[in-house]
């Protein structure tokens, strides 16, 4: 199966771009952020206008229309944060004085 490059849809800081280069390489977002600061700070080549560049270039993720739960009336994707959780109960806790004080 042919993989594409497309910008992250859930592992964003700015635009995404590098959430989903990270997804294409399979390698964690986090380490690649760090080696982009360490480039950005070392002062490598022009990090911050390639970034720009790929921000522009790079497509959005194809909008899967079989799982419309997936977006918001508005179309922007649904993050964890804004589904429906239940909330768990606490379980009970015997008070055992364990205390030596």
């Amino acid at each position: 199966m042919l993989k594409k490059l497309y910008k992250s849809r859930d592992d964003r800081m700015v635009s995404g771009v590098i959430g989903g280069i990270a997804e294409y390489f399979g390698i964690d977002s986090t380490l690649l952020r760090l080696i982009y600061a360490v480039v950005l700070f070392i002062g490598i080549g022009s990090p911050v206008l390639l970034y720009i560049i790929l921000a522009i270039v790079m497509p959005e993720p194809k909008i899967d229309r079989r799982r419309p739960e997936r977006t918001n009336n508005k179309g922007y994707y649904k993050t964890n944060a804004s589904r429906k959780r239940s909330p768990k109960e606490a379980e009970k806790v015997e008070d055992d004085d364990w205390s030596d004080f």
